[in-house]
């Protein structure tokens, strides 16, 4: 069993990356947007992009495996980019599908930045910025997205801290349960900054920082 609780401290106590100027400038973009401080639909829109980089990435390995399908290290490597990407962006997806119940069940409604035309033009900004990253420098794409996911989990872990009332309050949704077996909702935000951690340390992985990784007691492997 993973000790949500300390893990979220541990993100607490661990100083963020050191983020590129892009990076900054993204996050600072995303701010100005939806202010600093996190709410639930700042959490849905930062959900709705981090699938977005695993796609074009997906992408880019098939074309991969069109062309160089007799170079047996090329596939076998491209194969291991696709199926990391899939199962992270179905994780991501979750992610979105559980803080959406939660807005439900707390009678919220979406902010202005949620609506279709802001949103979607948003989303097609970085479906464009992620494919041409994934086409150009795939390496700096990984270590991008290293940052956006070391980014996330903690403004996670710092939600959780400034929201304590989520431990007092207890997990209902049936969809939610499909996720995980949670005893709060501060818990499953827990869950949901350490898969951001998972998500980091791979792709540090792939772009050639293992050093960067950051380990905890019952990890999943990373290779």
């Amino acid at each position: 069993m993973i000790d949500l609780k300390k893990e979220q401290e541990a993100s607490l106590a661990r100083e963020p990356y050191k983020y590129s100027l892009a990076a900054k400038f993204f996050f600072f973009s995303m701010d100005l947007v939806t202010g600093k401080k996190t709410t639930l639909s700042k959490a849905k829109l930062l959900e709705s992009l981090a699938s977005i980089p695993y796609r074009a990435w997906e992408n880019r390995q098939y074309r991969r495996l069109t062309c160089k399908y007799q170079d047996e290290e090329i596939v076998n490597n491209a194969n291991k980019i696709m199926f990391w990407g899939r199962e992270a962006q179905d994780n991501e997806y979750w992610h979105l599908l559980v803080i959406n119940e939660k807005m439900k069940e707390d009678g919220m409604k979406n902010a202005w930045y949620l609506t279709p035309m802001v949103s979607c033009t948003m989303i097609g900004t970085w479906v464009i910025i992620s494919r041409t990253l994934a086409l150009f420098n795939i390496s700096r794409a990984f270590l991008f997205n290293a940052e956006f996911e070391d980014h996330a989990e903690h403004i996670y872990a710092k939600f959780v801290q400034e929201n304590p009332e989520l431990d007092s309050q207890p997990v209902k949704s049936e969809l939610v349960k499909k996720y995980g077996d949670f005893r709060s909702w501060g818990d499953v935000f827990r869950r949901i900054g350490l898969d951001e951690r998972d998500h980091r340390n791979k792709s540090f992985v792939y772009c050639g920082r293992p050093e960067d990784v950051v380990k905890y007691e019952g990890m999943p492997e990373v290779h």
